[in-house]
């Protein structure tokens, strides 16, 4: 599926992945391919996405759109 994860500074991942885990307000998920739509809010911790480079952000908080094996990540980055 296609994983893009956006800062409002830069875009922190373009790409490929299996699986992204992120942490939404009423916990933990993880979105895989052919996951139902959902649009959730995202609260402090790790945005793992695990595909050909597999990466991890920290955020403070931020929105995640899942659609037709698309995830669209909007997040700020924790210093």
């Amino acid at each position: 599926m296609k994983v893009i994860v956006v800062s409002p500074e830069k875009t922190l991942y373009s790409g490929d992945a299996e699986r992204v885990e992120v942490p939404g307000t009423k916990g933990r998920f993880e979105v895989l391919r052919h996951h139902a739509p959902i649009v959730s809010s995202l609260t402090e911790g790790v945005v793992k996405v695990n595909g050909e480079a597999p990466a991890e952000f920290a955020i403070k908080g931020g929105f995640v759109e899942v659609s037709a094996d698309c995830v669209n990540v909007c997040v700020e980055e924790r210093n």
